[in-house]
């Protein structure tokens, strides 16, 4: 099996400077650099950079393939985006988090077996772009994606089963795209999403309108809006929009005086018994639904058969005729075709209780001995 790994780099909140291109290509003569991406790949050999030292400095999101199993994802954010001992709740082997220079980057990997097949390039190319959507998603609040993170580790079973699962964040019931495209990439079980997602409230998608923003932004002091807009022209303030939106939100929920409840918390191994309790219901339903479909199959199947019998009643003479003609081609499929019309005869004959049946192909099989061929398909057929 050849060899096959794939690294993608991509930034978002800025592009590459000139020189940073340039440090770049000095990594790697082969790679594919734009002013905000970094792509390579290798058939043999491996990567010289140190990806965590690349998104450090340059990138906010990194994707790594092998075509041994290994799937690895990086996001960068802003710290002020995303607190550190939050997300650190939901660290494990599915997940890991580490912060450096005022910026938090989480690392999501599985460890999968290689089926021994191809990576294709098109589907790696095409990878990080489904996933980008995550890190504005934690941006703005959402913690599903640790969430599934942690549920890799539960999967894997690294996790205790006294463990207690982390808050469980509203919405795992209805993911978004990019987080449907993360349980993909992680190999995530369905069932135990499904499982985890069945004390996850609905997400509350009411977005605040602008009228709500600006009588919110209004009621901030002055000299703290003044703070924020030199911040902004100083090019110093990239994520106060979304830290204003996270901060909003908090406050709204506070003003809501408690109203949202939160989802009961699971130890791994009641996790764990849950979805093997939904697999065995899902078979259960599943085999009751098949021996439904099998009986009606059959019944359907009797109707046919006494109504192709109705149609042949009466034409006995012409049937064994036929036989004897069939017989007389010496071919496989003529062979064939004699003993289902040997069959009709049969079931003809059960249905008047005649015995005459029987003494005609008592006969058959005397004159036909020697066509070892007819004999055993006679044999097989019950003839």
């Amino acid at each position: 099996m050849s060899e096959y790994q794939y690294y993608e780099f991509q930034t978002i909140d800025r592009p590459l400077t000139k020189p940073e291109m340039d440090q770049l290509r000095s990594i790697s003569s082969r790679a594919k650099i734009t002013a905000t991406s970094f792509v390579n790949e290798y058939s043999f050999g491996g990567f010289k950079g140190n990806p965590d030292a690349l998104m450090e400095k340059h990138f906010d999101a990194f994707l790594y393939l092998a075509n041994w199993g290994t799937h690895t994802v990086k996001l960068r954010l802003p710290a002020q985006l995303l607190n550190l001992e939050t997300a650190r709740q939901y660290c494990g082997d599915g997940v890991s988090v580490r912060e450096k220079a005022e910026k938090i980057i989480l690392t999501f990997e599985s460890e999968g077996e290689g089926d021994g097949g191809w990576v294709d390039e098109d589907e790696a190319g095409g990878e990080l772009s489904s996933l980008i959507s995550v890190r504005s998603e934690l941006a703005h609040g959402d913690l599903r994606a640790l969430y599934l993170g942690w549920l890799l580790g539960v999967q894997d079973g690294d996790i205790a089963d006294d463990a207690v699962e982390p808050p469980v964040p509203a919405g795992l019931g209805k993911l978004s795209a990019s987080l449907n495209s993360l349980a993909g990439f992680l190999r995530l079980d369905s069932d135990l999403i499904d499982e985890a997602a069945a004390v996850s409230p609905p997400l509350d998608d009411n977005e605040p309108g602008s009228e709500e923003i600006r009588a919110w932004v209004a009621r901030l002091p002055v000299s703290e809006k003044d703070e924020l807009l030199a911040q902004l022209m100083s090019g110093r303030g990239g994520a106060i929009g979304q830290e204003l939106a996270q901060r909003m939100r908090r406050e709204t929920k506070k003003a809501d005086n408690g109203s949202q409840v939160m989802a009961p918390r699971r130890t791994v191994a009641a996790l764990r018994r849950a979805v093997e309790q939904a697999a065995e219901e899902r078979k259960r339903v599943a085999s009751e639904k098949a021996s439904r479909e099998k009986a009606k199959r059959e019944k359907l199947a009797v109707v046919a058969r006494a109504v192709h019998l109705n149609g042949l009643a009466g034409k006995e003479p012409t049937l064994w005729s036929k036989v004897e003609s069939l017989i007389a081609d010496r071919q496989p499929k003529s062979y064939d075709q004699a003993v289902e019309v040997l069959k009709d005869l049969r079931d003809l004959a059960a249905r008047k209780d005649d015995p005459g049946f029987r003494r005609h192909v008592e006969a058959l099989r005397a004159a036909h001995g020697g066509k070892r061929s007819l004999i055993e398909r006679f044999d097989k057929a019950g003839l």
